[in-house]
């Protein structure tokens, strides 16, 4: 979903919760991969892989230059003989630690597998964010949720691209913008320091 097409979809669910909702929850990933900078690991039900947020997330991290939001995809069926990208197993979730996000997306139930691996990685420390239309066992252990009902006015998908589209909004946050904005000073004045003298010297 372009730029265009997402703008609409806003102005589209105008007075309701969801603007609002998708942008709170897209500043709880934002900050939590900038902030800790262990990665990010996105995960789906068995079966429901969200191929589709993880290629947004991965636009979204290049147009605004957050590689922190570039996650690893968690398959449930992945082989050693996949590609590289499509290997990671259920076991890099258990093997997830502090300063790691891990981001679940369950549309149905995500089953007792998937909510043991997510206790692993919450015990180790790893910030858990759940998105999917609420589970009684998941999001009791998210610490930040953003939760679908069927009944919501909008769908599961739409809600995955609003929120990946403001997670590259704004990407840096304010102490990542006041060190950019210092060392911008101290390059101007190295510049100023090292240049030749003027000629009239």
């Amino acid at each position: 979903m372009d730029a265009v097409r997402v703008t609409l979809m806003r102005d589209v669910l105008a007075g309701t919760e969801w603007p609002a909702a998708t942008r709170r929850f897209a500043g709880a990933l934002r900050g939590s991969v900038a902030s800790y900078g262990g990665g990010l690991l996105l995960v789906g039900t068995p079966e429901y892989e969200p191929w589709h947020l993880a290629a947004h997330l991965v636009d979204e991290a290049a147009w605004a230059g957050t590689p922190e939001l570039v996650p690893t995809l968690v398959r449930h069926g992945a082989r050693p003989s996949d590609p590289a990208h499509l290997a990671v197993g259920l076991g890099r979730v258990t093997a997830a630690r502090r300063g790691e996000t891990l981001l679940v997306v369950s549309p149905s139930a995500p089953g007792e597998v998937l909510l043991e691996r997510v206790r692993d990685a919450r015990r180790a420390g790893a910030t858990v964010l759940a998105l999917g239309t609420g589970d009684r066992e998941l999001d009791p252990m998210a610490h930040e949720c953003l939760t679908v009902p069927p009944d919501a006015g909008l769908d599961l998908d739409t809600a995955q691209h609003l929120v990946s589209a403001a997670a590259g909004e704004n990407s840096l946050p304010a102490p990542r913008r006041g060190r950019n904005r210092l060392r911008d000073r101290l390059s101007r004045l190295a510049d100023q320091l090292t240049s030749p003298p003027p000629d009239h010297w």
